[in-house]
């Protein structure tokens, strides 16, 4: 299996220096450019065509929100679409999470979670997928329910978020394997965002079983996580 191709823009060296390291500790990763700013970050992706861009929100020349709608324009200009974004921050508020996606980010990862996750995030990313914070996926979600806009919107404007859709292999499988009514419960109240502890207090069962449903729900899904999980059920309408 080749390797993924990564570029790094950051602005602060020893966060970028860390990624790198990181990266260069797990087989299947090779970093293939550096840039400390949005002007060279976006030459070096216009030339490397990596896999994956890893891009910094605050840098100095342009923030990472516009330098990702520069490089998705210059993409669909080429017809080069290859070149996945994760777009890096410490910034969690709805406005920024939500102009990160509308640029064309496929992921947005908070600095402040675990470098194990950075390696999740970069590996489901460039697996075509949208790796999304748990800090931030409930605007994401709240988003969602809210619906998108119409297809009449202009080419020059923001896309609408993006978010990985229910694919027929999935359909197929809750077609076998159906939710059953309590499994249900528990699904939305995942997407309302509560705890196992808390889902196990509202429907008066225990932890343990709230865990075994909820592992259930992610297999019949196919499901990573909770928040693809939660992700899955409102674009499949399990949940509205």
């Amino acid at each position: 299996m080749s390797e993924i191709s990564i570029v790094l823009i950051e602005d602060h060296d020893l966060t970028r220096m860390g990624l790198k390291t990181e990266l260069q500790l797990h087989s299947g990763f090779k970093v293939i450019g550096e840039a400390a700013n949005a002007t060279m970050g976006l030459k070096l992706l216009e030339t490397t065509k990596p896999d994956v861009a890893v891009i910094d929100i605050g840098l100095p020349d342009m923030d990472g929100i516009e330098l990702t709608r520069k490089f998705r324009r210059y993409q669909a200009e080429t017809g080069q679409s290859q070149t996945k974004i994760l777009i890096l921050t410490m910034n969690n508020t709805e406005d920024s999470v939500l102009a990160a996606f509308a640029a064309g980010a496929d992921s947005y990862y908070m600095k402040d979670t675990s470098i194990n996750k950075f390696i999740e995030a970069v590996q489901v990313t460039f697996g075509g997928n949208s790796w999304i914070d748990p800090a931030i996926a409930n605007v994401v979600l709240r988003k969602m329910r809210q619906g998108v806009p119409g297809e009449h919107q202009s080419a020059d404007k923001p896309k609408t978020v993006k978010i990985e859709a229910l694919d027929t292999e999935y359909e197929q499988v809750l077609e076998t394997y159906p939710l059953t009514q309590r499994e249900l419960e528990i699904l939305e109240l995942i997407v309302g965002g509560c705890s196992n502890s808390q889902i196990a207090e509202k429907l008066y069962i225990t932890v343990g079983t709230v865990k075994t449903h909820v592992r259930n729900i992610l297999n019949k899904l196919c499901a990573d996580d909770r928040t693809q999980a939660a992700v899955r059920a409102l674009r499949s309408g399990l949940v509205v």
